[in-house]
């Protein structure tokens, strides 16, 4: 067949009522238009003729995220029409699937399937997803080695630049001199100095929307260093400020309406003769002294003098993103981040916006009680619990000392890593909670 072939969406029923003359191919080769289940159906001469999709019970982002890697490489379009959101998320789906990180690899030489855009579909926001998921995705992915904190500077001015933003970077002992002790702490044993990236972007008397966002471009776990085992995957521990650039990207891209400030923390974790020590007592910003109880519980520290200054401006609404704890993995599993808020319609409300775009994440609380246990007998408090349980909870709970009270404040946990190929999010670094966010403040300040 030499034009674009037709892709089919098809329930159990449709299948027997709609494609009849597909049915004996089907029957033989197993496709019951079930959930993921693909069936190429040939034409004269051996040729393909139409594609079959079963899609079960609900149609959602995914549900075409896996053909890019499966179909032949021909051009492709959808035969039927949908409404305008389910077509944006089928071809959403299709082009997050056909990501590829390839800058380590030979050129291959087979060509990727390719498909139209669906009439109804929203394609200014599907190309800034794309886009933005892309640029999360290649950021996290990309080895340690070539991404350290002035690689992450220099992907925020390029991001900048195409958006005519304003960046500000704080560099090396100018943070000590600028008074984010915490920051210049935690990174100043690398070869590469610790660095604040603060791009601003917008109407000034637009509503202010600030995102925060973890740049720990490598986490050997400084003193109380981490096991080879717990290392390897440490290139993406700067994948929350990946995120938080992303969510920027978005922003900038599709133009809304809102008072933009992105502060991203970029540093590295590294072992040194003047990295910090356990039981060190360090400054912050906000002026509280920390014990260091752990010198691998760095990106709250960060963090901390970050979300100090996003505060100064009392933001309409502060988001955070940090592969912060192990916690939050081993109660939610990799897949699913975990969410907090001092302002509980905040967090329902972007838990709501998440299950909307098939992005979704899951509230844990602030329980109060568990803050005694950053208590320190020698500072204001300690960068970890003295409990060996709830460890998701009190890193909340520790960034939350840094945020005033009556601003609405969203802390993500998330892991910015597919451990396993699903359909349309392929193994390696992950856009996590990046389209909730950006389905909120759509929500909160354009509609």
């Amino acid at each position: 067949m030499s034009g674009p072939i037709p892709i089919y969406l098809v329930t159990t029923a449709e299948l027997a009522a709609q494609h009849q003359d597909s049915q004996p191919w089907a029957e033989a080769t197993g496709f019951r238009a079930e959930a993921n289940q693909v069936c190429l159906v040939p034409g004269l001469g051996g040729s393909l003729a139409k594609v079959l999709v079963g899609w079960g019970e609900t149609l959602d982002t995914w549900t075409l995220g896996a053909l890019p890697q499966s179909l032949p490489p021909h051009s492709y379009y959808l035969a039927q029409d949908w409404p305008a959101a389910i077509a944006t998320k089928l071809w959403l789906g299709w082009g997050l699937g056909s990501y590829r990180f390839t800058p380590y690899k030979r050129p291959q030489a087979r060509p990727q399937p390719h498909l139209a855009p669906p009439a109804n579909a929203d394609q200014a926001y599907v190309t800034q997803v794309m886009a933005a998921t892309t640029l999360v995705r290649d950021l996290i992915n990309t080895p340690a080695a070539d991404l350290g904190p002035a690689q992450l500077e220099a992907a925020t001015q390029t991001l900048a630049d195409s958006h005519a933003a304003e960046l500000r970077v704080i560099c090396g002992d100018d943070l000590l001199s600028q008074n984010y002790p915490l920051i210049h702490a935690v990174g100043r044993a690398s070869s590469q100095a610790p660095r604040l990236l603060d791009l601003t972007w917008g109407h000034p008397d637009a509503p202010r929307v600030t995102l925060v966002g973890k740049g720990v471009c490598f986490d050997t776990g400084g003193l109380d260093i981490k096991s080879a085992a717990g290392m390897k995957l440490m290139k993406k521990d700067m994948g929350g400020a990946a995120n938080a650039l992303g969510v920027a990207a978005l922003i900038m891209g599709l133009q809304l309406p809102v008072r933009l400030r992105l502060l991203i923390a970029a540093v590295e974790n590294s072992i040194a003769g003047n990295a910090i020590y356990p039981l060190d007592v360090l400054p912050s910003r906000r002026g509280l002294t920390v014990e260091v109880g752990n010198t691998d519980a760095e990106g709250r520290l960060v963090l901390a003098d970050a979300l100090w200054e996003a505060v100064g401006e009392q933001p309409d609404l502060l988001i955070d993103f940090a592969t912060l704890t192990g916690a939050a993995r081993v109660a939610l599993g990799t897949e699913l981040p975990a969410c907090f808020s001092n302002h509980p319609a905040t967090a329902q409300q972007l838990v709501d916006c998440g299950l909307r775009v098939d992005d979704p994440l899951w509230p844990l609380p602030l329980h109060q009680p568990y803050r005694a246990f950053l208590e320190s007998k020698v500072a204001d408090l300690s960068n970890i619990s003295d409990s060996s349980y709830g460890g998701a909870i009190t890193a909340a709970l520790f960034l939350q000392e840094f945020v005033r009270p009556d601003l609405p404040w969203v802390h993500i946990d998330l892991m910015a890593w597919n451990l396993r190929n699903l359909p349309g999010r392929p193994e390696g670094g992950e856009a996590m909670g990046m389209r909730a966010v950006l389905e909120l403040i759509q929500e909160r300040f354009t509609r």
